[in-house]
């Protein structure tokens, strides 16, 4: 398992690389660990790039450890487009769960790769922000980062 940290608006973030695939992207304020494959430079340069508004998709090999439920939500989040939303209750159908919008907030809540799978971009019913790992207001600001073109 190979590290790197990369700052952004959201503080430090650590990127996690094992076996040539990117893991985990997860905020922190005390590791420090330095590596320098490419993957983990490419995947720091990409975020950097996001955070200056340069990149609206990642070219990142991802695999999020989590159940197969979990799996499902994070490839269907994967499909929610840059400066665009979906509830949590969307995404449950999408995925044929329609009484899931629970379960769906609970993978989003347990999404180890954020930004990246953009679980920033699902939000409830009624349009109000609920619910995200980092804080609602860091879910704020990547929305609005997003919408701010």
């Amino acid at each position: 398992m190979k590290k790197i940290i990369t700052d952004s608006p959201l503080g430090k973030l650590v990127i996690v690389e094992e076996e040539g695939m990117i893991t985990e992207i997860y905020a922190t304020a005390k590791e420090h660990f330095i590596s320098e494959t490419p993957l983990l430079l490419d995947a720091k340069r990409q975020l950097e790039e996001y955070f200056q508004k340069q990149r609206k998709t990642f070219d990142l090999p991802l695999f999020p450890k989590g159940t197969p439920y979990q799996k499902q939500v994070w490839q269907e989040l994967l499909k929610i487009p840059y400066g665009k939303v979906a509830t949590y209750g969307e995404i449950a159908k999408r995925i044929g769960n329609p009484l899931g919008a629970r379960s769906v907030g609970g993978a989003c809540n347990k999404n180890p790769i954020m930004v990246v799978i953009p679980c920033h971009r699902v939000i409830g019913k009624t349009g109000n922000l609920t619910g995200y790992a980092e804080g609602l207001d860091k879910k704020e600001l990547l929305l609005k980062l997003e919408s701010d073109l």
